[in-house]
């Protein structure tokens, strides 16, 4: 790109390898608005070294498997496309551990957190942190492989397992205390520096995401809520924001993670008309576009 030269002066791409209702949406709203797009399906894209002149200025990473997601946006980064979120935000929102750390550089209140770097050490950890507590993957959503433990007998259990999978990532212990918490968490999101608003999410047992059935009401974006959900996607560097928070029987607020890629269906669903997330993300986009 030229150092006249603006993003918008280029078309926009949205990477996606699978169109859900989201997506849809998104593609409704460019529709909408007059805004010309390229899907760009990420399982057929290639990106040789070195190369520029790609047709877009700017791209909206919508790719749903975070490695794919990661290297797209590095590869489009590097041939000179702005890409939303960055390359950097994809990568720190996309590991728990990396995230944990953003927060608390940033002063983001969060569980108390631990990493071992092999089962046992992980073990150790857990005796420090306190039962009961959860083993996590670091790369993961939806709240898939995320395991409560409630003693350490179970502990050992699990990472005698844990031990025993391929792979030196697999062996690395993520492990969090499990706060005493209503049965429901808080999703915000954020776009642009802006909270568009929060629901409750409520499910079976620790999962509450919307994706594996879990249910949606409104939920008022207090002043404290909107502070922290600001800081937390400012501390992973987001532009565009799913910030998940708990409270502990005591009131008090922490923040779970901050998801790159938001899937918003169920906060659509749960606030109607009084907030449009994909005109949202449309109007940023062409605000990024013009800068």
């Amino acid at each position: 790109m030229s150092a006249t030269e603006r993003p918008g002066d280029r078309g926009i791409a949205v990477l996606a390898s699978r169109i859900g209702a989201d997506e849809k949406r998104l593609f409704d709203a460019f529709d909408r608005r007059g805004v010309p797009f390229e899907h760009v399906d990420t399982r057929r894209q290639w990106f040789p070294a070195g190369q520029h002149g790609l047709p877009w200025g700017l791209a909206l990473n919508r790719e749903i498997g975070q490695v794919r997601a990661e290297y797209a946006a590095r590869c489009l980064d590097a041939a000179g496309v702005e890409v939303v979120n960055s390359p950097d935000a994809t990568e720190v929102c996309g590991d728990k551990w990396r995230t944990t750390l953003a927060f608390l550089t940033a002063g983001v209140p969060t569980p108390r957190t631990a990493l071992g770097l092999t089962p046992q050490a992980t073990l150790e950890a857990l005796d420090s942190i306190g039962y009961p507590a959860l083993i996590k993957p670091l790369v993961g959503s939806w709240g898939r492989l995320v395991v409560p433990l409630a003693d350490r007998a179970t502990a050992e259990a699990v990472l005698e397992y844990v031990a025993a999978l391929p792979g030196p990532q697999s062996h690395l212990g993520y492990v969090q205390e499990l706060i005493d918490k209503p049965d429901r968490d808080i999703r915000v999101i954020v776009v642009g520096g802006e909270v568009l608003g929060a629901v409750y999410r409520s499910g079976e047992a620790l999962r509450t995401n919307v994706a594996l059935g879990g249910q949606t009401r409104p939920c008022e974006a207090t002043a404290e809520i909107t502070k922290l959900s600001l800081a937390a996607a400012s501390s992973v560097g987001a532009d565009i924001a799913g910030v998940d928070l708990i409270e502990d029987r005591d009131g008090r607020l922490l923040v779970l993670e901050v998801n790159h890629r938001v899937e918003f269906s169920g906060f659509q669903s749960a606030l109607g008309d009084r907030v449009d997330v994909a005109d949202h993300i449309v109007d940023h986009l062409l605000e990024r576009a013009q800068r």
